[in-house]
């Protein structure tokens, strides 16, 4: 290591550490806001603020330390059986798979331990020219800096390391079908208005991470808005990114027509998102003998060759009572095939939400376990402010954040971070209960 190296990035390191204060004062000064007039105020400079601890903070923990130190222990034992010349090869191809698996952790364990030494060094390098005559002040001033960078790194590194015990999931990767349904039982015209700006903001997601979006079905509402939209979504891991969408959206808003707008009442209306995985390759085998296919006239404001034809498509299958339908083309072939693409994914997603639900039968997540009839998130026009309710995240201008650009990116990887935090607690609790734990604890 040398000292030119830590002086280039200690500038970096200050600037994160700027950060990170600053974030804590904005939500301690938030915390002691108490009149309206202040929160309207802060609302500008504060346009966001975060309620939970990340994945970093949980380093420290007595569990986690538990759990890195059985993993270091198991990623030890593994070494050593591997060195084993008798082992066959069933015996060996299982136990380097597990070995691959404990390989990152390992990995990022052993960069952690040489930063702690490197720290330790530049320490006593510090206690020892403390207070001598000779003391040279330039090099103190390079071993501080140095201290700040490694310390720097360390925190990195703990949340890395962190972040490579959460475990993963095998969908993440997969394409999505992303349904929107405006609600039923109150609101009226206020939830299929609302189910259509939130039709239009995945649309913006989609555009702003340069993803494929197919329009599967679109059901207008009668009298405006949207009744019910059914999309394909395909890109880079747009399940991981979506996948905490799906629940209640609920909307609170003054209309801008009628007695309630002039006489300033807020009226609340929901809407559900419905976030089905596509994987690459799945298959479910379908008999067309359990299937009843029916057609119709097409739904609409009318127009040519609307609703002249019996062009859309419902189809039902019998067994489940799933159903799917398509009106979106004016040929009955087109939407024939999209809503049997649209039932795979449903029975698809009936089949693995079962598996899911026997898995999570001793401790249901906070958040991931995408129960469709949670209220997850409002969205209060008459006070600009959207929340999310699983965290707490907060986040102002609500005209920006219904783009679907970056304010939404960010208030999604706050509510997948929490996530993973969650999955990883439940982990660490049934390792605990299969294994018991090491007495010592280690220092990292």
């Amino acid at each position: 290591m040398t000292l030119n190296r830590w002086f280039r990035l200690c500038s970096s390191c200050s600037r994160v550490f700027h950060s990170s204060s600053g974030g804590n004062r904005k939500r301690l000064e938030w915390r002691t806001l108490q009149s309206v007039a202040e929160v309207q105020h802060w609302s500008r400079l504060a346009p966001k603020r975060l309620c939970h601890s990340g994945l970093r903070d949980l380093y420290k923990t007595e569990s986690v330390q538990r759990y890195l130190q059985q993993l270091m222990e198991d990623y030890e034992d593994l070494n050593k059986k591997l060195q084993h010349v008798h082992l066959s090869e069933s015996d060996r191809k299982e136990l380097m798979k597990r070995h691959t698996e404990l390989l990152p952790v390992a990995n990022v364990f052993q960069s952690i331990e040489r930063a702690m030494k490197d720290l330790e060094e530049v320490l006593s390098l510090l206690r020892s020219s403390a207070g001598t005559k000779d003391e040279d002040e330039q090099l103190t001033q390079l071993l501080k800096e140095e201290e700040k960078q490694i310390s720097c790194k360390i925190l990195a590194l703990r949340k890395d390391l962190i972040k490579t015990l959460v475990p993963v999931d095998p969908l993440d990767p997969s394409d999505v079908v992303l349904e929107v349904v405006s609600g039923r039982t109150t609101g009226g015209d206020i939830c299929q208005q609302f189910t259509s700006e939130m039709f239009d903001m995945y649309e913006g997601f989609a555009s702003y991470k340069n993803w494929d979006f197919e329009v599967l079905n679109y059901t207008p509402a009668e009298y405006g808005g949207l009744h019910h939209a059914a999309v394909r979504i395909a890109g880079e891991n747009v399940y991981r990114l979506l996948k905490h969408e799906g629940g209640t959206h609920r909307v609170q808003r003054i209309p801008e027509v009628g007695l309630s707008s002039r006489m300033q009442r807020i009226h609340t209306g929901t809407m559900t998102v419905i976030i089905l995985p596509q994987p690459v390759e799945f298959d479910v085998s379908i008999d067309p003998k359990d299937l009843r296919i029916d057609t119709f006239r097409s739904r609409g404001a009318g127009g040519q060759s609307v609703n002249t034809t019996d062009s859309a498509v419902r189809i039902v299958h019998l067994p489940t009572g799933l159903t799917a339908e398509c009106q979106q083309t004016r040929s009955q072939l087109q939407n024939r095939d999209r809503a049997m693409r649209m039932l795979r994914v449903r029975l698809y997603q009936s089949i693995m939400g079962k598996e899911t639900e026997q898995r999570h039968t001793a401790r249901k997540q906070q958040v991931g376990s995408r129960s469709q009839s949670e209220r997850i998130r409002t969205y209060n026009f008459s006070q600009d402010r959207v929340t999310d309710h699983r965290t707490g995240y907060v986040t102002r201008d609500i005209d920006e954040f219904m783009r679907g650009g970056e304010a939404l990116q960010d208030l999604i990887s706050d509510v997948r971070e929490h996530a993973e935090r969650e999955a990883l607690m439940e982990v660490m609790e049934s390792s605990s209960s299969l294994k018991s734990p090491g007495q010592g604890n280690s220092s990292k």
